[in-house]
């Protein structure tokens, strides 16, 4: 589905049955060029997260140089070590296209200013870092002029998620383009698939599932911060571990299948009912469920039931499906790429051939997304992917929500949570208190579900 099929209308009618946001952005009285950049013109790239997506972000926005030049011009992170392995990895791959000198690398929490400082109104920003800075990099490239990239999630509760509407409005009446790391809405095989979902080749969806289980990630979650490290640049590094950071694995992880269901589905859950539990866990210090089983339900009654699991040992799937009246579809097959959708005629999947599936190989959807950004701004085009991104983000924590708490969360309630994770994350400092602090015994707060019912932790 391109950016001009997107079903915005029917969003933004759902958003407003939400309840009304929060007042004006605070950048509302500030006047910006509309800027895009045209065929010929060189496009400047700046990131700020060289970490393992950012890098592979990076790599990707440069495999455009089809659609015109476009070269990396600046990087920051606040890991010296990070930001030199990526620096090295893609001055190596990126050739000519790399064009960041030492005196363009920058260290520190400022480092998303100095990057964009380097940019001109119309080049791109990519922000790769943990969620909890999304908010602060769209701000600031707004006020630059800076078209940007973000990657996945968004946000991990309310009170950014609502903030991050407010920055959407602004980006589109600067008419900046705004890609998220949603890649899934980008492969050709699943835009067909939707296409024909929607044109009514399985029947009216009766039920979804999608399944995310594999094998715990990191040691970390075992191993207390050592003595002679600081809280934050500890929590950051290990963001998978800490809710504020990353929305914990179940955010980070499953984001993409509660997007792609929901994208087949057209449509966003009303209601989120939750399990979940750890198990095995000794010592172990992180604020994560190991296992979670939501059951979605959309504004038709319809139900979306997501099973999440980290445990070393046990069986692994990484798949989605659509159920309908006349058949049933694969969204998702073994990994995100590649998705090998298809459709049947029946439920029995295992037991009959499809009666349609997209040709193989399939391109990658990581450079299509890409591809399709850049399209846009080097035409002029309307792209702004962050109310779809903020809503995934939000409707993922819905269910996490319900999970950790033991209770049935509507999305007005998470929208409208005044639970903030990282309410002060422009004033982090590499020495100064972090998000969230341990106990005693050096463990972080977990969830508590049926104690603590209207908080996470």
């Amino acid at each position: 589905m391109s950016q001009s099929e997107t079903p915005l209308t029917s969003r933004r009618e759902f958003l407003k049955q939400g309840g009304q946001l929060a007042a004006v952005s605070a950048l509302a009285g500030i006047a910006l060029p509309h800027v895009h950049a045209a065929e010929s013109h060189t496009i400047q790239v700046g990131l700020v997260g060289a970490g393992g997506r950012g890098t592979g972000a990076a790599a990707d926005a440069l495999s455009t140089a089809n659609l015109g030049p476009i070269k990396l011009v600046a990087m920051a992170d606040v890991f010296e070590d990070k930001l030199n392995r990526s620096y090295e990895s893609l001055k190596k791959k990126c050739g000519d296209q790399f064009d960041v000198p030492p005196e363009r690398k920058f260290l520190g929490f400022d480092g998303y200013k100095k990057v964009m400082d380097c940019l001109k109104p119309g080049d791109v920003v990519i922000s790769a870092t943990p969620l909890a800075f999304r908010g602060l990099h769209l701000e600031y490239a707004i006020q630059k002029g800076l078209h940007a990239f973000m990657e996945k999630p968004l946000t991990s509760d309310g009170p950014s998620t609502r903030k991050l509407f407010q920055l959407a409005d602004e980006a589109d009446k600067k008419k900046l383009k705004v890609g998220v790391g949603l890649m899934i809405r980008h492969c050709r095989g699943r835009q067909e698939l939707y296409k024909r979902i929607k044109a009514g080749q399985i029947g009216e969806i009766t039920m979804m599932r999608a399944y995310r289980m594999h094998p715990g990630v990191g040691t970390v979650f075992s191993k207390p911060k050592p003595a002679d490290t600081a809280e934050v640049p500890f929590q950051i590094r290990h963001f998978h571990a800490f809710l504020w950071a990353s929305g914990g694995l179940f955010s980070d992880f499953n984001i993409h299948q509660i997007d792609e269901t929901c994208w087949m589905k057209n449509a966003w859950p009303v209601k989120a009912h939750g399990i979940g539990g750890r198990h095995y866990r000794g010592d172990c210090i992180d604020q994560n469920f190991d296992n979670y089983a939501v059951e979605y339900t959309f504004p038709d009654g319809t139900k979306l039931f997501f099973g999440s699991r980290c445990v070393q040992g046990a069986y692994s799937e990484f798949a989605s499906f659509v159920h309908g009246t006349r058949g049933s579809a694969v969204v998702s097959t073994a990994a995100h790429t590649p998705g090998k959708v298809r459709i049947y005629r029946g439920h029995n999947m295992e037991k009959q051939k499809p009666i349609w599936a997209f040709p193989q190989p399939e391109k990658s959807p990581y450079p299509l997304e890409w591809q399709d950004l850049i399209t846009a701004i080097r035409k002029n085009q309307p792209y702004n992917e962050v109310k779809r991104g903020a809503i995934a983000s939000l409707v993922t924590s819905m269910g996490r929500m319900a999970a950790h708490t033991g209770q049935v969360i509507t999305y007005e309630q998470m929208l409208n949570s005044d639970h903030e994770f990282a309410p002060n994350v422009d004033k982090l400092t590499m020495d100064g208190p972090a998000p969230v602090a341990p106990g005693a015994d050096g463990k972080y707060p977990i969830p508590e579900p049926g104690i603590k019912k209207t908080r996470e932790y």
